[in-house]
């Protein structure tokens, strides 16, 4: 066993679970049937870490694909959407077919990510915020989104609770990255209810 960590390093649940004791979290271990989960509480909120893997078939050729994702519900005071992601290929072509992209008027942000939402100007007063620039740009791989429920497997939301929610291709495995992400989230919490945007209560759900 000593050799195989050597090899390939120490094992996601080993440093999540040294993640969840450094920030103050608590990692949960599904073992089998279940999944692994890191729960972080900031304030009223649940901020929650895990994976998922999506199945995809082509003909007689099937793969499957596992995703790191971060989700925290609050209530959202206005209905403000956004989706952030990194500049590339793909997002290139939607913006050439003329998918919406919201410019914050910071050059360097504007040129590496695609930012699309439902209020620019509050999206521009949230992202005004320098940290919350600062640690997207840490992320190689980034979805970042607001969403208003979690589909016909997930949790079910009451009428004004949504969802900031992170997802990347991969498990990661990095400490500081899964710091930082964690550090996003608790700074854009605090800026949705300071642009008044969020309510600092309590959403009562509990995700699956």
């Amino acid at each position: 066993m000593k050799k195989r960590r050597g090899i390939f390093g120490p094992s996601k649940d080993e440093i999540w679970s040294q993640i969840a004791t450094d920030i103050g979290g608590e990692y949960i271990d599904g073992g089998f049937w279940k999944k692994d989960v890191l729960i972080y509480k900031h304030g009223e909120w649940q901020i929650l870490l895990d994976t998922y893997t999506q199945t995809s078939s082509t003909g007689t050729t099937t793969s499957t694909t596992t995703y790191t994702r971060m989700r925290a519900p609050f209530i959202n005071k206005d209905g403000l959407y956004f989706k952030i992601t990194r500049e590339g290929f793909f997002s290139s072509i939607g913006k050439f077919f003329g998918m919406q992209d919201i410019e914050i008027g910071d050059p360097f942000f504007d040129d590496k990510f695609i930012i699309k939402g439902n209020n620019p100007e509050k999206i521009k007063l949230l992202l005004a915020e320098p940290k919350i620039k600062e640690l997207c740009q840490r992320q190689p791989r980034i979805y970042w989104t607001i969403k208003d429920d979690e589909g016909w497997f997930g949790t079910d939301f009451p009428e004004g609770v949504d969802e900031l929610y992170f997802s990347c291709v991969g498990v990661i495995k990095e400490t500081e990255l899964l710091k930082s992400l964690f550090g996003l989230f608790c700074i854009t919490l605090q800026r949705l209810v300071q642009i008044d945007s969020a309510y600092e209560d309590d959403p009562q759900i509990h995700l699956k």
